[in-house]
């Protein structure tokens, strides 16, 4: 296998079109209702085998140790199925902003298992990879199984869900959002009564996060007015304006491209934003059916 390289294995961006928190376990874990669903917008991931048994990451990430990269550790976690001596280069092209809500750390982790099982000639199942990518955080398993989902638990129980794929225009506020300071912090609402899916179809649902991260992050309040401002009074506009996740990343969605780019070309010289298409299938599946 050595010599043996796979280059551009997309790690897409997700949103939640709605994040509940309904309760918390004994063990400190939220509980949750959300909707996962994917973008076309994905950082990019080069795998180079190796016959030595070294798992390398090539591409050093800001404030995160090697060996506490997940995609390092998402390797290591499949390497034990793997014949002896199997190890691998890995490289990332990042497009999706750390701390963004957007879920780029899990992708990158799922991307790794999804593409070495292919790669190391594994043959393991995705219900397999998902259980291993749980142990890398709660968002894993969406990412590897690949299809949009109405989530519950702490993230792990999943449903597929067919949605709407209207186009998105995504504000990426210069702000780093810690998800566990969020969680841990007292004035989260963790007792909103939970919903059904019919309920989430005829438009209900908010995100539990989204007034407390505006407090703690003038970045993302400023975001999230000036959105609601250009974005919803549009009649192009088919969802309203959202944090996603734990945040920074904010989000409007859009019935054309180019709705959703007219938005994003009023913005404030100084501000970053991207357009992306919402899809039902994740760009890892239809990479991994292209390779057969």
């Amino acid at each position: 296998m050595a010599g043996i390289s796979s280059k551009g294995w997309p790690a897409p961006a997700k949103i939640n079109r709605f994040l509940h928190i309904t309760g918390q376990r004994p063990d400190g874990y939220h509980l949750l209702q959300t909707v996962f669903q994917f973008l076309d917008y994905s950082d990019l991931i080069d795998f180079s085998l190796r016959d030595d048994g070294q798992v390398r990451l090539l591409t050093p990430m800001p404030a995160i140790a090697h060996d506490d990269n997940l995609m390092v550790r998402a390797a290591r976690l499949l390497q034990p199925c793997a014949p002896a001596a199997v190890g691998v280069d890995i490289e990332i092209h990042k497009r999706l902003p750390l701390g963004g809500g957007l879920g780029g750390g899990s992708s990158d982790a799922a991307t790794v298992l999804v593409a070495l099982n292919r790669l190391w000639q594994l043959n393991r199942s995705p219900q397999y990879l998902a259980e291993l990518g749980l142990q890398l955080g709660a968002d894993v398993p969406v990412f590897v199984h690949g299809h949009a989902a109405w989530a519950e638990g702490v993230g792990e129980k999943l449903q597929e869900i067919a949605l709407d794929e209207p186009w998105f225009c995504v504000i990426v506020p210069p702000v780093h959002v810690s998800t566990a300071e969020i969680f841990s912090d007292p004035e989260l609402t963790r007792n909103t009564s939970p919903i059904k899916i019919a309920d989430f179809l005829q438009g209900k649902g908010r995100n539990d996060c989204e007034a407390l991260v505006a407090r703690r992050h003038k970045g993302v309040a400023e975001v999230i007015a000036w959105m609601k401002a250009h974005a919803d009074p549009s009649a192009a506009c088919v969802l309203p304006t959202r944090m996603t996740g734990t945040g920074a990343c904010v989000f409007a969605a859009m019935k054309t491209a180019q709705d959703a780019t007219e938005v994003s070309a009023q913005l404030p010289a100084d501000w970053n934003a991207f357009v992306a298409k919402g899809l039902n299938q994740s760009p890892l599946l239809q990479r991994l059916q292209q390779e057969g």
